[in-house]
């Protein structure tokens, strides 16, 4: 098959350095993803206390337990984002004027279809670029892109966000999406971090669409991640399963029990695998091992919940600066449009 050339959605100087192994699909040349996990596994780890990348949890066992978790009655977050692109997605793609789309995370899922749909109705193109480290979510995503919009040109990033981001071209008006409240699972430091450079990869006519949880009283929030049927409990624990897979480890799932909760002081869920017996947990592939203690916590994931006034002014001192802010009737949930920041 002749190689494909990488498409002008990329910076003219990044071009030469993708790749494509699927038709439609781009690889950074000389990047192995298939590392990261492991050395960011050891790392945290390792770390006082233990804690994990939230980014582990999707396996292909794992992202078909977050697929169900959506369609819990505990867990608002889904349909309640949902609702308010169906609402607004009109208002949003006519403020944002832009070429292509350029989804963080490789779903296709609803929300997404929104905004396509839109893009489409008010500007008769549309190019859509979702980011993912998987693959199979790509391959997926351009499936059903391909069967409902054939339309639409297809660019799927295999990377990580920051190195997919980077490369897309500043001079072309861009749409990123980030939504499901997946801002949430970044800590105080990541934050910061990731927000600045992503501001500083936008172009002058770039817009950003991101999805927030709010923080509310803990009888709703604490019930959207402990529900009645254990399926949050298994995505957590399933976790442990995906690393004995990675890293030849001899974690056992009925050697530990899941327990959550929202800290008010941090205004975050937290989740954790808990040993309830002393384990010497080993790593074959890794040549590692540690003992995990009794009632010893591994936090798996947060979900930060956010202050829709005070998110919109840290994200100003980022770099990005709020055009609107839609919500939903309760006001359990904000999506911002925000663009990148001119000065002068």
């Amino acid at each position: 098959m002749t190689q494909q050339s990488a498409p002008d959605i990329f910076a003219a100087d990044q071009r030469s350095q993708w790749q494509s192994g699927h038709r439609g699909i781009w690889s950074l040349q000389g990047t192995n993803l298939d590392s990261i996990p492991t050395l960011s596994i050891l790392t945290t780890l390792w770390d006082q206390p233990r804690w994990l990348e939230a980014y582990h949890l999707y396996d292909d066992q794992g992202s078909e337990l977050f697929e169900d978790i959506c369609e819990l009655p505990e867990y608002y977050l889904t349909r309640t984002e949902n609702s308010i692109l169906e609402a607004q997605a009109k208002n949003i793609i006519a403020a944002a004027s832009v070429a292509c789309i350029v989804e963080l995370g490789a779903g296709y899922s609803k929300k997404t279809i929104h905004l396509l749909t839109e893009q489409l109705r008010q500007r008769g193109r549309c190019q859509f670029a979702p980011i993912d480290v998987s693959v199979a979510g790509l391959l997926a995503s351009q499936a059903a892109v391909r069967r409902d919009f054939p339309q639409i040109q297809f660019h799927g990033i295999h990377s990580r966000y920051e190195a997919g981001f980077s490369a897309i071209d500043r001079e072309l008006p861009t749409l990123f999406v980030f939504l499901g409240s997946t801002i949430g699972n970044f800590n105080h430091t990541e934050f910061p971090r990731f927000f600045r450079a992503l501001s500083e990869a936008m172009g002058p006519n770039d817009y950003l669409l991101l999805g927030a949880d709010r923080v509310k009283d803990k009888t709703i929030l604490e019930p959207a991640y402990n529900d009645s049927r254990g399926i949050t409990a298994a995505f957590i624990l399933n976790v442990f399963t995906n690393i004995n897979r990675l890293l030849g480890g001899n974690f056992v799932v009925d050697k530990m029990r899941y327990h959550s909760w929202f800290n008010p002081e941090w205004q975050q869920i937290e989740m954790y695998g808990v040993a309830k017996e002393n384990q010497s947990i080993r790593f074959a592939n890794a040549g590692a091992a540690f003992d995990w203690r009794r009632d010893e916590r591994i936090m798996v994931e947060i979900s930060r919940k956010f202050e829709p006034d005070r998110l919109q002014q840290q994200l100003a001192f980022l770099g990005l600066q709020s055009v609107a802010h839609y919500t939903d009737p309760k006001e359990w949930y904000s999506v911002f449009l925000l663009r990148k920041q001119t000065h002068g």
